[in-house]
């Protein structure tokens, strides 16, 4: 299993202010807008990239990070065997991602996902 994509999520409680923000002071670009869930990256570099979100669709928290991995079955047995607690299991959600969201030992929630 390997990392191919690393994204923060930040919160956002004013999403229409925060992606100008973002837009306009950082120059970012909207790459990704589902309404609860914007992403936004460098134009010069797509894969520096950082996403807003008001909630998350289908997990209870909003997760500080989303990991792209290229096995997240793999990642997500691993997770298991290491006593980890899964805070949303393994899902196929709607908008093309396998994913689920881990506690790590600092209690940050990370968003572990793979695209289909």
């Amino acid at each position: 299993m390997a990392v191919r994509r690393v994204v923060p999520d930040l919160r956002s409680t004013s999403m229409e202010e925060a992606k100008a923000f973002y837009t306009g002071v950082l120059g970012l670009e909207v790459v990704m807008d589902h309404g609860w869930i914007v992403t936004l990256a460098d134009p010069e570099r797509p894969g520096v990239q950082l996403s807003l979100m008001t909630h998350d669709a289908t997990a209870p928290v909003v997760p500080v990070a989303s990991i792209q991995v290229d096995d997240v079955d793999a990642a997500y047995r691993a997770a298991r065997a290491a006593g980890a607690e899964i805070v949303h299991e393994l899902t196929e959600e709607p908008w093309g991602v396998r994913r689920f969201f881990v506690r790590d030992p600092d209690g940050h929630v990370i968003n572990v996902l793979a695209h289909d």
